[in-house]
C-alpha cells in the first residue's frame, strides 16, 4: 500500500545514564571523602531505619529511632507481611481488587551519616529514582521539600544543610494512602537512592544531551550538549573536551571548546564529533559506545569528567512503518507494570534485567512501560540487551480514576514531572517514543485536547527527536481532535477477534489517511488478529499486549475479569501474562511464539484442555472482557478419566504437526496462517505421553512430549546465577522442581517447601505462580504450584558461599551453592 506523505524523521543517537555521575557508584554508602576524581556518586541504599506507621517528631534529628527496624534499600514495605501476621493479604483493605488486596499506609525512613569536614567545598546533592508515594524529606530538622508523584525521579542540592564533621540525619515520611492506583503500586523508597559529590563547576543533573543529525552505517555526525553550572560566586575560563570511546575502549573521536562560565549562571555548550562506520543500537545489535567529557580550568585543573554510555542509531515513523536504522521493524511489543512480583515493587538492578531477559528470550522486542516511568535500571537493561520502550508518564490527568490519585497533583506537578521523565531518559537508546497518558478520561473534551497539546509541546521542548504518543481508547471520531495532537496514535483494543478486515485500522485509515497507528494495548484472546493487523497493514506498526508480564493487582482480570462487582479475594495476581510471576512461560507465550514464527522460541508444544475448570468461574462476567487465555495445562495427569475425551491443542510454527498418544498418531495435520499455526485433538485420555512433531515437508523440525508424572520421588534446584556480586543487592533466582524418578516434573504437586540459608546471603522472598494464594512472600517456605515454587536469594556485602536447603516432608533434602564474590 502507498505511505501518505506524513513521515516523522527522527535520526538520533543517544546516551544511556542513570544520572551524569563519572564513575560506577562507591556502594560503601559512605561519605568518606576520598574521592577518586572531581566527581563522586555514592549509592545511599545502606544502613537505613524503618517505621511502618505515623510517627510525631520523626523528622527531628534527636529523634530516638533505636526501636525501627534496620533495612536496606530498595524497600517496598506493602509486599511485607502484616504486622502481627505472616501475610501480606487483608481481604477488606480500601483498595482491594486493584491493589491486589495488598496494604498501604504510611511510613517513615531514617539514616544517619557523617560528612567528612574535607567536602566542605564541594557540592553535594540526593537523587530519589522514586518513592511512592506522596514523600517528605527533611534533613538535619530543615524541610527540603514534597514530592507526590511516586514514579519520577527528584533530588535536591543539600550543601548548605550538612553539618560537616558530624552526623547528620536524613528523614523520609512516606504516604500511600487511600485509593490511588489501579494497579498494585507498592509502597516506600522503592529505587535507588544517591549522593552526588562535585566542584563547584560541574555538569547539572540529566544536564548531557547528545543527538545526531546524520546516522548511517557509514558515518554518524554526534552533537553533544552540556548545561555547566557555576557555583564559585565569580567567572571561571574552562575548556570542555568531550571524547568518545567505541566498546572495545578505542577513541574514535575528540572535541575540545574553551568558554567563559558566568558566575552564579548556567552556561550551555555544544560540540560536533564524527564516528566513520559507527556500529548502529538495534535489538539484535544493542552496540553502546562511551562519552567522556572532562571540563577544565588553568588554575584547578579538572573540575569535572562525566561519562556516559551512549548508543548510535535513528528512528523514522511514517504511514509505511517504523524503521530503526533505516529498516523496517515491527514491534512485537507487551505492556508492563513495574512490580517485580515477589519482591513487590522493590527495583533491583537485576531484577529488573531478569525481566527484560525473559522478555527477550520470550520474542518481545519492545515493551510499554505502563503507566509511568520506570526506573534508570530497567531502561539501562533495556540499553545493554537491546529492548524498544515506550517511556510512559501518567494513567490519569486533571480527572480521576481514584479518589485519591495523581489527578490531585496535575495542575501543580505536571511540567515538573514531565521534565523528570524525559531530562533522565532522553539519552537511553532504548526509548522509542514518549507517552503523555493513558486511557485519558477527558481525552474527547476541550480541557484533554488542551492539555494534551501543551504536554506534547513541552515534550517537544525537552527532547524533538522522539515523537508523543497516547494511548486511547474508546476508538470513535469524536477522539480525532485529540489524535490531532499527536505525532504517533495508540490504539488500546483495536481488534476484538480473530478477524480485522474492514475494522477499525481500516475505517480511521480511509478517514484520516496521515494517521500513524500502533496497538498500544491488545487482549491475550485477540493475539491472532492483532498480529495480523500488523503484518497486513503497514500503517500499523506494532502489538503491545495487555500484558507481557504478569503483575500484582488488577485481581484475576485474566480469569473472573469486569465487572468487579464482588470481592475476589483471595486472587491477587492479575493472571493475564505471557509470563507468569515467577517469570515461567504460559500458554500464550507459546502461542506467540509459533505466531511470531521466534527463532529462539518453542517451535512446537502441546496443552490440554482440562476436563473441570482450572479455577472456580463466575457467570455474569462481561463478554468485552478478554484479558484471559484458553484454560489450557501442560498437564497429562488425569486420573478418574481414564477413555474419556479430553481435547490437546498443538501450536507449531512449521507447515504441519503430529501427534501421537504412547507411540499411536492421532493424525497429521495443517499449521498455517489459515488454521492459526493450531491444532486441535479429540484424544481419550490414556497415561503415558503425548508427542507432538513439527513437520517441514517431510522434514522433522522439532518435537514436544507431555508424559504422565509419577508420585513425586525428589526436589530440584535450578538457579539463573550461580555466581552473583557480593553487593548486599545481586540476586539469584531459584526455582524449586518437584519430580518423579525418571524426572517428570509433576504438573499437580503442591508439596510444602521450607528452605533454610547458611552464608553470605539471604533469602529476599519465595513465590509460587499460585494467582490465589495469599502466604508470605517472605517466610521460608512455600507451597509448590504446578509443580514449582521459587526462592530469590539476595547477596550479602561479603565474598563466600551462599548455601540454599530445600526440604519437604518424605523427600530427601537438597542444596544448592551460589558464589558470591566482590
Amino acid at each position: 500500500m502507498k505511505a501518505s506523505k506524513r513521515i516523522i524523521h527522527l535520526p538520533m543517537i543517544t546516551l544511556v545514564i542513570v544520572m551524569v555521575f563519572s564513575c560506577a557508584p562507591e556502594r560503601s554508602g559512605e561519605l568518606t571523602g576520598d574521592m577518586p576524581g572531581p566527581r563522586a556518586e555514592v549509592l545511599f541504599d545502606f544502613g537505613w531505619k524503618f517505621h511502618r506507621g505515623d510517627m510525631q517528631g520523626a523528622e527531628l534529628p534527636d529523634f530516638d529511632d533505636a526501636s525501627w527496624r534496620s533495612v536496606d534499600l530498595p524497600h517496598d514495605y506493602s509486599i511485607e507481611d502484616i504486622p502481627g501476621t505472616d501475610s501480606p493479604f487483608d481481604s477488606s483493605h480500601t483498595d482491594g481488587i486493584d491493589a491486589g488486596y495488598l496494604t498501604n499506609g504510611t511510613a517513615w525512613y531514617r539514616k544517619s551519616f557523617m560528612v567528612p569536614d574535607k567536602l566542605r567545598s564541594k557540592e553535594t546533592s540526593i537523587l530519589f529514582d522514586g518513592v511512592y508515594m506522596n514523600a517528605d524529606v527533611w534533613l538535619n530538622g530543615e524541610h527540603l521539600g514534597n514530592h507526590p508523584y511516586g514514579y519520577t525521579a527528584f533530588g535536591n542540592d543539600i550543601s548548605d544543610h550538612l553539618r560537616y564533621g558530624e552526623e547528620n540525619v536524613i528523614a523520609v515520611e512516606v504516604k500511600n494512602e487511600g485509593e490511588n492506583s489501579r494497579w498494585y503500586s507498592g509502597s516506600g523508597i522503592y529505587r535507588h537512592v544517591y549522593i552526588c559529590i562535585t566542584e563547584p563547576v560541574h555538569v547539572a543533573r540529566w544536564g548531557t544531551g547528545i543527538t545526531t543529525p546524520v546516522v548511517n552505517e557509514t558515518f554518524a555526525k554526534v552533537v553533544v550538549s552540556n548545561t555547566i553550572v557555576n557555583e564559585l560566586g565569580e567567572a571561571e575560563e574552562l575548556n570542555i573536551t568531550t571524547t568518545i570511546l567505541d566498546p572495545e575502549g578505542n577513541e574514535v573521536a575528540r572535541d575540545t571548546v574553551n568558554r567563559t562560565a558566568d558566575a552564579d549562571n548556567n552556561l550551555e555548550v555544544l560540540q560536533e564529533l564524527e564516528i566513520e562506520d559507527p556500529g548502529l543500537w538495534s535489538p539484535e545489535s544493542p552496540t553502546l559506545y562511551v562519552a567522556v567529557t572532562e571540563i577544565g580550568s588553568a588554575g584547578s585543573g579538572i573540575l569535572d569528567r562525566v561519562e556516559v554510555n551512549f548508543g548510535i542509531r535513528s528512528i523514522e515513523y511514517t504511514t509505511a512503518g517504523f524503521f530503526l536504522n533505516g529498516e523496517n521493524v515491527l514491534m512485537k511489543g507487551g505492556c508492563m507494570h513495574h512490580d517485580n512480583g515477589p519482591l513487590g515493587t522493590a527495583a533491583y538492578d537485576r531484577a529488573e534485567e531478569r525481566r527484560v531477559e525473559l522478555m527477550k528470550a520470550s520474542g518481545f522486542n519492545a515493551i510499554r512501560c505502563a503507566h509511568n516511568p520506570p526506573s534508570s535500571a530497567f531502561l539501562d537493561a533495556c540499553d545493554r540487551l537491546g529492548m524498544l520502550v515506550i517511556d510512559e508518564s501518567f494513567d490519569m490527568w486533571s480527572r480521576q480514576k481514584n479518589p485519591q490519585d495523581y489527578h490531585l497533583y496535575f495542575k501543580e506537578w505536571w511540567k515538573r514531572d514531565i521534565e523528570s521523565m524525559v531530562l533522565r531518559d532522553r539519552n537511553h537508546p532504548s526509548v522509542i517514543m514518549w507517552s503523555i497518558g493513558n486511557e485519558i478520561p477527558e481525552r474527547a473534551d476541550p480541557l484533554g485536547i488542551e492539555t494534551s497539546k501543551l504536554m506534547g509541546d513541552h515534550v517537544k521542548k525537552l527532547d524533538s527527536t522522539r515523537p508523543v504518543t497516547s494511548a486511547v481508547n474508546g476508538l470513535n471520531p469524536d477522539k480525532d481532535a485529540f489524535f490531532a495532537t499527536l505525532d504517533l496514535a495508540g490504539y488500546n483494543y483495536a481488534v476484538e477477534g480473530d478477524h480485522w478486515q474492514d475494522g477499525i485500522y481500516q475505517q480511521d485509515h480511509e478517514r484520516v489517511p496521515d494517521r500513524i497507528i500502533y496497538c498500544s494495548e491488545s487482549f491475550p484472546l485477540t493475539a491472532y488478529g492483532s498480529w495480523m493487523a500488523v503484518v497486513d497493514l503497514p500503517y500499523v506498526f506494532g502489538d503491545f499486549v495487555w500484558t507481557g508480564f504478569d503483575y500484582l493487582g488488577e485481581a484475576s482480570i485474566g480469569w473472573l475479569g469486569y465487572l468487579h462487582r464482588d470481592n475476589f479475594y483471595p486472587w491477587n495476581h492479575a493472571f493475564c501474562g505471557d509470563l507468569d510471576i515467577c517469570g515461567q512461560k504460559r500458554p500464550q507465550s507459546y502461542y506467540r511464539d509459533v505466531l511470531w514464527h521466534h527463532e529462539e522460541g518453542t517451535p512446537v508444544s502441546i496443552f490440554v484442555n482440562p476436563p473441570t475448570p482450572t479455577f472456580e468461574m463466575i457467570p455474569d462476567k462481561e463478554e468485552w472482557s478478554r484479558w484471559n487465555w484458553h484454560d489450557l495445562v501442560a498437564d497429562w495427569n488425569w486420573d478418574g478419566y481414564e477413555g474419556k475425551i479430553l481435547e490437546v491443542t498443538v501450536y507449531c510454527m512449521y507447515p504441519e504437526a503430529e501427534l501421537f498418544l504412547n507411540g499411536q498418531s492421532q493424525g497429521r495435520k495443517k499449521t498455517n496462517r489459515e488454521s492459526q499455526w493450531i491444532a486441535k485433538y479429540q484424544v481419550p485420555y490414556q497415561a503415558g505421553a503425548l508427542k507432538a512433531v513439527a513437520y517441514a515437508g517431510n522434514l522433522e523440525k522439532g518435537s514436544c512430549v507431555l508424559s504422565t508424572a509419577a508420585n513425586v520421588a525428589s526436589i530440584k534446584l535450578s538457579a539463573d546465577r550461580d555466581r552473583i556480586n557480593a553487593d548486599g543487592q545481586d540476586l539469584s533466582y531459584v526455582m524449586v522442581e518437584l519430580l518423579d524418578q525418571q524426572g517428570t516434573l509433576h504438573p499437580k504437586a503442591d508439596d510444602l517447601v521450607s528452605f533454610s540459608i547458611v552464608g553470605p546471603g539471604s533469602i529476599a522472598a519465595v513465590a509460587s505462580s499460585n494467582p490465589m494464594s495469599v502466604e508470605s512472600f517472605q517466610q521460608p517456605r512455600r507451597r509448590a504450584y504446578q509443580g514449582r515454587c521459587m526462592v530469590i536469594i539476595k547477596s550479602g556485602r561479603e565474598a563466600g558461599t551462599i548455601t540454599l536447603k530445600a526440604e519437604a516432608k518424605g523427600l530427601t533434602p537438597v542444596e544448592i551453592q551460589i558464589s558470591a564474590e566482590t
